[in-house]
C-alpha cells in the first residue's frame, strides 16, 4: 500500500509500560525482545507496530485478550501515549500535536465508538446523540436537526424521547454509533463495540454497521476478537499477537496463507468456501478472450473470477474438466479444476492454485 495515499498511518510505535519505557527502550536500541521485557519488569503492549489506513478503508485490528489491539487504536488516536513511534493523520504527526489541537481532531474529524455504551442516563437518546455537537458549541436546532438525522440513519426514528434505559442492547449501541456519527466524522475508531451483544443482535449490528458504510464509505479501524466477525466487515485485517502485527491483509489471503501457528488457529474453522473467489484458486491463462481460448474445451462450465466458492462450487464440481473463469466483462482469464474446488473446501490446507 502507498503510505501517501494513507488517511491513517503510524510507523514503529511502541506502548511499554514500566518504571522507565524510554530509558528501557533505548537500552535496548529500539527493539527489545520479549524475553528483555520479561527480564526488566516492563509489559511491551504494543511492539514496534507500523501500518497504514486508506481512505474509505475497513482495516480490522484483531487478536485474543491482551494482544494488544485495543491499546493500539489508542495510541493510533493518542488516547494513550505511545513510548516511541510515530503517528500521522492526513500527513500530520499526531505526536507533536499540542492538547487543544488533539481535541479539535477529536471533536470534529474522529469518532470513536467503544464496547461499552457509555451513554448518559440522565439524557434523552436525541440529547445523547447531540451532545458531542453540543460540546463543539452548536446551537440547540442545529444540534437537534444532526441528531435527529442520525437516528434516523441507525433506525431509531420515534425513539428521540426515549431514556437509555429503556431501548434493548442494540438499540443503545445505534446511539452510540449515531453519536459518533454526528459530528460527521473522517476516522471512526471502533472498539469492539459489539462484543457485549447477544450472537442475534450482534449480527443484525454488523449488517446495520456494513449499511451504513456502504452509504457513508468512512475510514474505520474496527477492534475485534471474533474472526468471524473481522472477516465478515473487513477490507483488510491485522491479526495481532504480543503486541505485534504477525499478518496484515485481505480475509481471504489470510485464510489461504496463514503465515504463523497463531493465524493458523484463528482460520482452521473458517468456512473457506464463503470467503474464497474462484480468482484465488483459478490457474490464470496468461491472457485469453471471451470466446474460450482457454485450454477448457468449448463445452467448460463458465464462472466469474470474483465468485465466492460457496456459489460456483455446484456448477464446477458437476462439470466433467476444468471450468472457465471470465472477469466481469467476460473475458476468459483462467480456469479452475474440480481438485482445486475440493482442495480449499475439504482439504483443511493453505490451498494455493491447482495444477494443470
Amino acid at each position: 500500500m502507498d503510505a501517501n495515499s494513507a488517511i491513517l498511518s503510524c510507523r514503529d510505535v511502541w506502548k511499554i509500560y514500566g518504571g522507565d519505557p524510554a530509558g528501557f527502550l533505548k537500552k535496548h536500541g529500539g527493539k527489545p525482545s520479549a524475553a528483555a521485557a520479561r527480564a526488566d519488569g516492563y509489559i511491551v503492549a504494543v511492539g514496534g507496530v507500523s501500518l497504514e489506513v486508506c481512505p474509505g478503508e475497513i482495516l480490522v485490528v484483531m487478536g485474543l485478550s491482551g494482544s494488544g489491539k485495543s491499546t493500539l487504536v489508542r495510541c493510533l488516536s493518542r488516547l494513550v501515549e505511545p513510548t516511541s513511534g510515530a503517528v500521522f493523520f492526513e500527513g500530520r504527526d499526531l505526536l507533536q500535536a499540542s492538547a487543544k489541537e488533539l481535541t479539535e481532531l477529536r471533536r470534529h474529524r474522529m469518532g470513536m465508538v467503544f464496547q461499552h455504551f457509555a451513554l448518559l442516563p440522565h439524557r434523552t437518546v436525541l440529547q445523547n446523540v447531540a451532545f458531542p455537537l453540543e460540546v463543539q458549541g452548536a446551537e440547540r436546532k442545529e444540534r437537534e436537526t444532526r441528531a435527529g438525522e442520525m437516528l434516523q440513519l441507525v433506525g431509531l426514528a420515534g425513539r428521540e424521547n426515549y431514556y437509555p434505559r429503556e431501548l434493548s442492547g442494540g438499540q443503545q449501541q445505534r446511539v452510540g454509533i449515531a453519536r459518533s456519527l454526528a459530528v460527521k466524522p473522517d476516522l471512526w475508531f471502533l472498539d469492539e463495540p459489539f462484543s457485549a451483544l447477544d450472537p442475534l443482535i450482534r449480527r443484525e449490528m454488523q449488517d446495520e454497521f456494513l449499511r451504513l458504510q456502504a452509504m457513508l464509505k468512512k475510514t474505520i479501524v474496527f477492534i475485534t476478537h471474533d474472526f468471524d466477525e473481522a472477516i465478515r466487515l473487513a477490507d483488510r485485517i491485522a491479526i495481532m499477537f504480543e503486541g505485534e502485527i504477525v499478518q496484515i491483509g485481505e480475509p481471504e489471503e489470510i485464510v489461504l496463507h496463514p503465515r504463523t501457528d497463531y493465524v493458523r488457529e484463528f482460520v482452521k474453522d473458517v468456512s473457506r468456501d464463503k470467503i474464497v473467489t474462484v480468482g484465488s484458486v483459478m490457474i490464470p491463462n496468461g491472457g485469453g478472450d471471451s470466446d474460450g481460448d482457454d485450454g477448457s474445451g468449448g463445452d467448460a462450465v463458465t464462472v466469474r473470477a470474483e465468485e465466492k466458492l460457496a456459489a460456483a462450487a455446484g456448477k464446477i464440481l458437476a462439470g466433467e474438466g476444468a471450468a472457465r473463469v471470465t472477469d466481469e466483462g467476460g473475458k476468459a482469464v483462467g480456469t479452475v479444476s474440480r481438485e482445486a474446488v475440493l482442495s480449499v473446501l475439504f482439504g483443511g490446507g493453505e490451498n494455493t492454485r491447482a495444477q494443470p
